[in-house]
């Protein structure tokens, strides 16, 4: 394999320490869906490819919710990657590590956020240059005291934590230093018309440790 070793930009992160997995299964869901996340303070959106319309929304997202940072996730090839981009994609977020989609993001400079769950994976994609890890799934790989202990030696790595993370938890994920903000999907447990209210408590919680 030739390695391309890059700087990614993930400073976007610096300001949204949220990041919700959205999954569209139906295309007019899109807009009330990233509204009420909107409406809630929330300011960026991880739109999954675990549906068809995932293209179609990240492109109506993009197009229509100019204030907020739309990426794409559960990226796991290049074909996908390259498809996310061109609907609009401003990041892209895998649930492990796939060098198509790696590649593609060096090449389109595109900040790539790859899934590990071993110091084995953090060391490759480290000497890859990449600085910010999805630590997934974050509750079934040891959650708060597993990121505490990998981090001890990886101190230079900045993690985005997702799975099994909601309101009564995030605050001790996002009281750890090595914790560059967390993505769940807890927002949409109670329908659209609750997202905003959900929302907006998770970002005061979330502020209490910024």
């Amino acid at each position: 394999m030739h390695i391309v070793v890059c700087n990614m930009e993930f400073s976007f992160l610096d300001n949204n320490k949220i990041v919700p997995v959205v999954v569209i299964k139906n295309i007019e869901d899109t807009l009330p869906i990233l509204n009420g996340l909107y409406d809630g303070g929330i300011k960026v959106a991880e739109i999954t490819f675990r549906t068809s319309s995932a293209g179609e929304a990240i492109r109506l997202a993009c197009n229509k919710m100019p204030n907020m940072i739309i990426g794409a996730g559960t990226v796991i090839n290049r074909e996908q990657c390259k498809k996310a981009i061109e609907c609009g994609a401003k990041f892209i977020v895998s649930p492990g590590f796939s060098y198509g989609a790696y590649k593609v993001c060096v090449e389109r400079e595109i900040p790539y956020i790859p899934g590990v769950a071993t110091p084995t994976e953090v060391i490759l994609a480290k000497e890859l240059g990449l600085s910010v890890l999805k630590f997934f799934p974050a509750s079934v790989y040891g959650g708060v005291n597993a990121l505490k202990a990998i981090s001890s030696v990886f101190p230079d790595i900045k993690f985005l934590p997702t799975g099994g993370i909601d309101e009564n938890n995030m605050t001790e994920y996002l009281a750890l230093p090595c914790v560059k903000a967390i993505g769940g999907s807890f927002m949409f447990r109670e329908g659209i018309e609750n997202i905003a209210s959900i929302s907006r408590k998770a970002v005061e919680l979330a502020k209490q440790e910024g």
